[in-house]
C-alpha cells in the first residue's frame, strides 16, 4: 500500500477515539499495567503520544516544509525525539484529562496537516534524521500513523497479557499472548 495521505487521515484521526474506548472509564490496575518494569503502561503510551503532538510530527513537517529550498548541507536536523519527556505532561492528570489533552492536541495537529494541503511532490521533499540521516517527508507521516498502530497494539497487548496466566488450556490459542 503506497501512502495516501487521506488514508492517514483515517487513522490519524480515529485514534483519540480508540485510545478512549480502550481507556476511558478502566480501574488503575489496567492503565498502569506494565509487561515488564521498563515497558510503557497504556497511561505512559499516551503521555508518549501527547508528547510526540507537541515536538515531533508537525514540527517536523513543518521543518521539512520550511528547508525545502535549502542547500542538503544548510539544513536542518530533526531534534532528536525524547521517548520519556512525557512524564511531565501526565503527572497528576487523571486518564480522562489526558484523553481530552490528546484529542485536542491530535486535532490541532491534523487541522494543520489539512491546511498544509500537501500534494504529491511535497511527500518526496527530504528531511535530516539525527539517527537515520535522509528522510522524506512522506517517510515521516507513514511513520505517524505506523507509531499510531503500533502503541495500540502495544496498550491491547499488554491488557492482554494481564490474564495470560488465567486463560488455562486456551493459551495455546491466544495468539496475542504469545
Amino acid at each position: 500500500m503506497r501512502f495516501e495521505i487521506n488514508q492517514a487521515l483515517e487513522v490519524l484521526t480515529q485514534t483519540p477515539d480508540v485510545l478512549g474506548s480502550l481507556l476511558g472509564r478502566k480501574s488503575a490496575v489496567w492503565l498502569n499495567a506494565r509487561r515488564t518494569p521498563e515497558s510503557f503502561s497504556a497511561i505512559d503510551v499516551l503521555g508518549h503520544l501527547m508528547f510526540a503532538e507537541q515536538t515531533d510530527w508537525m514540527p517536523r513537517v513543518h521543518m521539512i516544509l520550511d528547508n525545502q529550498h535549502l542547500e542538503d548541507q544548510d539544513k536542518q536536523t530533526f531534534k532528536p525525539f525524547d521517548r520519556f519527556g512525557f512524564q511531565s505532561l501526565i503527572a497528576g492528570q487523571s486518564a480522562g484529562q489526558l484523553l481530552d489533552e490528546f484529542a485536542r492536541l491530535r486535532s490541532e495537529s491534523l487541522d494543520d496537516l489539512r491546511h498544509l494541503n500537501l500534494g504529491e511532490a511535497q511527500l518526496s521533499l527530504p528531511g535530516r534524521h539525527p539517527e537515520f540521516g535522509q528522510v522524506t517527508l512522506g517517510n515521516l507521516l507513514s511513520t505517524w500513523v505506523v507509531h499510531d498502530l503500533g502503541h495500540i497494539g502495544q496498550i491491547v497487548k499488554t491488557m492482554a497479557s494481564e490474564y495470560g496466566s488465567e486463560v488455562g488450556p486456551w493459551y495455546a490459542y491466544t495468539t496475542i499472548l504469545h
